[in-house]
């Protein structure tokens, strides 16, 4: 289920889960739709699905469709003493050899043949993080050298082109062009 990549940006694993709950289940392939997100997932729609937004906003548009957490940051939270696999953090695709958050709004991840995702801002580390593993937030929502916040628990971004995604998919990033923007949290 999870795919090994050489010296190139790729998946690593791919997750869903119907429920809206905390950890996703790695399965063999996801098939994202263009505008929805992933098939089988409680967090498509082209409406915003995430619960506390839905309270507070039930017509927002979706910008969450797709979750995609670099595999590094687990890398660098096993260093702090904590073990964490793909989907326990609730992402649908797990990537490793891409700076997932030092992409600027906007550029577009091409997964394998077929797929295609536009990143549309920061995941904000929230509580339920420590609720699975205490203390893990604050390896994953930091201070940077510069006071600012530091967010590390992945991107969010909306399906372009449609298309199944297995491990060991390639990963091509394709950076928008003009003025870019820094991601910030949606």
């Amino acid at each position: 289920m999870s795919g090994e990549l050489e010296d190139e940006a790729g998946v690593v694993a791919v997750s869903r889960d119907g429920e809206h709950r905390f950890s996703k289940s790695v399965v063999d392939e996801v098939t994202l739709v263009a505008g929805w997100g992933i098939e089988g997932d409680a967090h498509a729609g082209t409406t915003v699905q995430h619960r506390s937004r839905v309270a507070r906003d039930p017509s927002q548009p979706n910008l969450r469709q797709v979750h995609l957490i670099h595999a590094e940051l687990f890398d660098e939270v096993a260093d702090a003493g904590y073990t964490v696999e793909p989907g326990q953090m609730g992402e649908n695709v797990t990537t490793r050899g891409v700076d997932l958050l030092g992409l600027p709004t906007g550029t577009l991840l091409h997964l394998g043949d077929e797929a295609c995702v536009r990143v549309t801002g920061l995941r904000n580390p929230c509580q339920q993080i420590n609720d699975f593993e205490s203390g893990l937030l604050r390896e994953v929502l930091g201070r940077a050298e510069d006071g600012s916040v530091e967010r590390k628990g992945g991107v969010m971004s909306v399906v372009v082109t449609g298309g199944t995604v297995r491990p060991g998919d390639r990963i091509r990033v394709e950076l928008p062009t003009g003025e870019r923007q820094p991601l910030a949290p949606v």
